[in-house]
């Protein structure tokens, strides 16, 4: 299964894309989509980036499936409605592509790449480097979205197997519902 990853941002969004083979993961792609190049005033342009952008990386590498951080509330209200804007942008480009999106927050996938929730940006980068087995640190907005993507690897696993025993439990339930076995 091939996961992609996305950390989104108005001005830097990264992505990660990383094979899951059973338990095993492989480092495949990472990087940052910047809107830098547009006026801070021009949303719309920026978001048209962002979606484009996002639409290619899936093109390219063809995942099975995304995971995109979860927008906290900043201080500045501003900025939140902003960021959540971006994110929105980066979903609409992972649905229209008909993939399955996961959504984590950044404690999640702190505490499922590096052990804690309060973890620094150099030590994502180091333990996505480390779990990847790669030959140098990821930017930080890249190790972000890789981050995520390992997150989906390790929980997607566990809510798939949630998913069929709810689904065999639904099951089971309407064969013995009004006390009838069939």
């Amino acid at each position: 299964m091939r996961i992609l990853g996305i950390d989104p941002g108005l001005q830097t969004t990264g992505f990660g894309v990383v094979d899951m083979d059973g338990h095993k993961l492989s480092y495949v792609a990472s990087g940052t989509i910047r809107t830098t190049t547009l006026a801070l005033g021009n949303l719309p342009g920026r978001l048209k980036i962002l979606f484009d952008g996002i639409t290619e990386v899936v093109a390219r590498y063809q995942p099975d499936a995304a995971s995109v951080e979860i927008v906290f509330v900043n201080v500045n209200p501003q900025s939140t409605l902003l960021l959540g804007q971006a994110r929105g942008a980066c979903i609409t480009a992972l649905v229209a592509s008909q993939l399955p999106v996961a959504e984590y927050t950044a404690l999640q996938m702190k505490k499922a790449v590096v052990g804690h929730g309060r973890a620094t940006k150099s030590q994502v980068q180091e333990m996505t480097r480390r779990l990847l087995q790669m030959p140098g640190l990821p930017g930080t907005d890249a190790a972000d979205g890789l981050g995520l993507a390992i997150t989906h690897a390790h929980a997607g696993a566990a809510m798939r197997r949630l998913d069929a025993a709810a689904t065999l439990n639904r099951r089971q339930h309407a064969m013995y519902k009004g006390g009838r076995s069939y």
